[in-house]
């Protein structure tokens, strides 16, 4: 009797477990079936936008698109000067968040790393990273353009560079926190000073993934168009005067799409293609120094 009702309960525990890994199939090949449903709903839109981005365009392009200014409704003309702008103002804006961006995220990895100033800069960072861009043109607009009276390329690369900086130096620290201790201390042990430490050892370990970051925040900021509306504002004509209204590719692409008129729409997408042929670039060489990040 006592080895019957044993194989009885060997059998029923058999079958409930049985019954668990079934329920567990079950739930696993519903959320497998979900999960791969929301990958495809993402991959076809991004594939639709690729698509139109390449269909309409490549068509728009042409060596006017490169070597004339913005035309008047109806007339030929290409978005020259928008590519120039749009270069210069990222190009400020990288040159002077990329260095701050740097210092300050060295700061908070290696020299400070759990001190009030430090809990105050991450605060006041994450704000900056989350906020919409639109704020930070708005803040520049009360801060330069209202005080100086005119809209400048350099209150658009100052905008720019606002959104460079939260970005790199979460980058940074994130990247330099992720270098062993070890390194560190053998070369304190040999007597190497700490900002040497820093520059020779910690930095040139994690100065693929800084790279990224810096990659990562100049594809940001090259799509840009709300900023730019209230600080650079927009020129017709071609101007390397930074301290005058300065054409750039997103603003001319936001009212070039708006606008009913055929050629201005076409000269849109040549500048849409362009940004995300751009974006796109940045973002491989992002994704190819990670590989070998440490």
């Amino acid at each position: 009797m006592s080895t019957a009702q044993s194989l009885l309960n060997a059998k029923a525990l058999a079958e409930t477990r049985q019954a668990k890994f079934a329920a567990r199939n079950r739930v696993n090949k519903i959320a497998l079936t979900l999960s791969l449903a929301a990958m495809v709903f993402g991959v076809f839109w991004l594939v639709w936008i690729l698509w139109e981005t390449l269909r309409l365009g490549l068509g728009g392009l042409a060596l006017a698109t490169f070597t004339e200014m913005t035309p008047p409704p109806n007339e030929a003309g290409g978005i020259a000067n928008a590519i120039f702008g749009s270069f210069v103002m990222v190009a400020l804006a990288t040159f002077v968040g990329t260095p701050i961006g740097i210092m300050a995220g060295i700061y908070l990895a290696e020299y400070n790393p759990k001190g009030w100033l430090s809990s105050v800069t991450r605060f006041v960072n994450d704000i900056l990273l989350s906020a919409p861009s639109i704020v930070i043109g708005l803040f520049v607009y009360a801060v330069v353009v209202a005080y100086f009276k005119t809209f400048s390329g350099l209150a658009g690369a100052l905008s720019l560079a606002l959104i460079v900086i939260p970005v790199v130096i979460r980058t940074t620290e994130n990247m330099l926190q992720l270098v062993p201790p070890g390194l560190r201390e053998a070369a304190y042990a040999l007597g190497t000073p700490k900002w040497k430490v820093i520059l020779s050892i910690t930095l040139r370990a994690a100065r693929a993934g800084v790279v990224t970051g810096v990659l990562l925040a100049v594809a940001r900021i090259a799509g840009e168009t709300a900023p730019l509306l209230f600080t650079a504002l927009n020129n017709q004509f071609w101007t390397a005067d930074i301290s005058q209204p300065m054409a750039s590719l997103p603003v001319t692409i936001f009212k070039f799409a708006m606008s009913p008129y055929e050629n201005w729409q076409q000269l849109a997408w040549a500048g849409v293609f362009l940004i995300t042929v751009a974006v796109l670039a940045l973002n491989i060489l992002a994704r190819v120094l990670t590989r070998n990040k440490l």
